[in-house]
C-alpha cells in the first residue's frame, strides 16, 4: 500500500464516484478502478460498496480515517522539508478547544507573521482528547489545552486563566443573581460539556455526583449549547468570553461562587523536532509569556 493509492481512495470516498474521482485526479476510470481493486485484494477487505453512488464499508470508513492522517502527515512533512533555507517560512499547525486563550495565541501568531510573512497558521478545533490524539500522531505541532493533564507533554502555562460560569437566557430565574453557587443548580436542568466527566472540576465544585443532578443535555461546541440556552432548555456550565452576551444578546453569563478557574497550557510532544516555522512560533510564545 503506497501513499498514492491512499490518495486515490480518498478521492473516491470524497467524490462518491469513481468517474468523478478520476476526473479530479486527471486520470481515466479503468486504471483507477484497478488500483482500488488491488488495494482491496491487498488488504483482504471490501472497502467500497459500488452502485449509483459509492459508499464505504465499515472497513472503508476506518481506512479513510487512517488514510487522511497518513496523507496529512506526509504533506506536512513534505512542506517542512521543502521550505526555503532563506529566512523562516512554512506552516504551523495548532489544535485547540473553545477558550478565550486562543486570543493570546492569535496575537502571538500575528507578531511572528509581521517578522516572517511566509509563516502560515492552521487551527484545528476539538476537545482535549482530540487535540492530544493529533499531537501524538504528529498531525499538529502544538495544542492549547484547558485544565487538562499535561504530564505526557512539554508545555508552557499561559499567564491567563479561563473562568467557569453559567450561560443562560436573560429571562431565566437565576439571571437575577450576581453569581451562582452550587445549591442554585442542584435542582435545575443543566447542560454540560460531554468531555468533562464525573471527575471534572465542575462536579467537584457542584458538590454532587452526576446521578444527583438533572443533566438535561451535553454539548461539544458551546455555540450549539447556547442555542439550547436561548430556548430556555437549561443552564449551560461553560467558560466565559466564548459566547457574546453583550448588547442585544438574549443570553447572559454569571460566574460561579466560589470562583472556579481553568489553567491553560500550550503543549507539544516531548523530544519533538520542530520545523523552523514551528520553532520560531514557540520562541515567540515564550517571549510573549515572559513579557506578561
Amino acid at each position: 500500500m503506497d501513499i498514492r493509492v491512499l490518495q486515490y481512495f480518498l478521492a473516491v470516498a470524497r467524490e462518491e464516484s469513481i468517474t468523478k474521482a478520476a476526473e479530479s485526479l486527471n486520470m481515466t476510470q479503468p486504471p483507477l478502478s484497478r488500483q482500488l481493486k488491488d488495494l482491496e485484494e491487498e488488504l483482504g477487505k471490501q472497502l467500497l460498496v459500488r452502485g449509483k453512488k459509492i459508499t464505504l464499508t465499515e472497513d472503508g470508513m476506518l481506512l479513510r480515517k487512517r488514510a487522511e492522517e497518513l496523507v496529512g502527515l506526509m504533506e506536512k512533512t513534505k512542506a517542512e522539508l521543502t521550505s526555503s533555507d532563506e529566512g523562516i517560512a512554512g506552516d504551523v499547525h495548532i489544535g485547540c478547544g473553545e477558550t478565550e486563550g486562543i486570543s493570546f495565541l492569535a496575537k502571538t501568531a500575528q507578531d511572528l507573521q509581521k517578522k516572517h510573512p511566509l509563516v502560515h497558521f492552521h487551527i484545528y478545533s476539538g476537545d482535549g482528547t482530540l487535540v492530544k490524539e493529533k499531537l501524538d500522531k504528529g498531525l499538529i505541532d502544538f495544542g492549547l489545552l484547558v485544565g487538562s493533564d499535561v504530564s505526557d507533554y512539554d508545555y508552557i502555562e499561559l499567564p491567563i486563566k479561563d473562568t467557569w460560569g453559567v450561560l443562560m437566557h436573560k429571562d431565566a430565574p437565576l439571571a437575577e443573581k450576581e453569581s451562582i453557587c452550587p445549591e442554585d443548580l442542584w435542582d435545575e436542568p443543566l447542560i454540560i460539556s460531554h468531555q468533562n466527566g464525573p471527575s471534572g472540576a465542575e462536579f467537584a465544585w457542584l458538590k454532587r455526583n452526576i446521578s444527583q443532578l438533572n443533566i438535561a443535555a451535553t454539548y461539544d461546541l458551546l455555540y450549539n449549547a447556547a442555542q439550547f440556552a436561548k430556548r430556555r432548555f437549561g443552564y449551560v456550565i461553560a467558560l466565559d468570553k466564548i459566547i457574546n452576551t453583550t448588547g442585544d444578546s438574549e443570553l447572559c453569563f454569571r460566574q460561579l461562587a466560589p470562583t472556579l478557574e481553568a489553567e491553560l497550557f500550550f503543549v507539544w510532544k516531548k523530544y519533538q523536532v520542530h520545523s523552523r516555522a514551528a520553532s520560531a512560533f514557540l520562541n515567540q510564545m515564550q517571549e510573549a509569556i515572559a513579557e506578561k
